[in-house]
């Protein structure tokens, strides 16, 4: 079982963090994707979970490409 720990850190009101590199290897760099959090409350535990979004690349993203 892999494990890994990652700061919180504040941000203007708000707390944030980070997505572990080992986790996002496996996705397409080329694609937009949402992070979804979410609780089990059955087993007392928290999951991530990467959803792609839909739609066009618009602005600044479609320049670079």
């Amino acid at each position: 079982m892999a494990e890994f720990r990652r700061k919180l850190y504040k941000r203007g009101s708000s707390f944030e963090t980070t997505i572990p590199m080992p986790l996002i290897l496996m996705l397409d760099k080329n694609k937009k994707y949402n992070v979804v959090f979410f609780y089990d409350e059955e087993s007392n535990k928290w999951y991530i979970k990467f959803e792609e979004q839909g739609g066009e690349k618009k602005g600044l993203d479609k320049r670079l490409e």
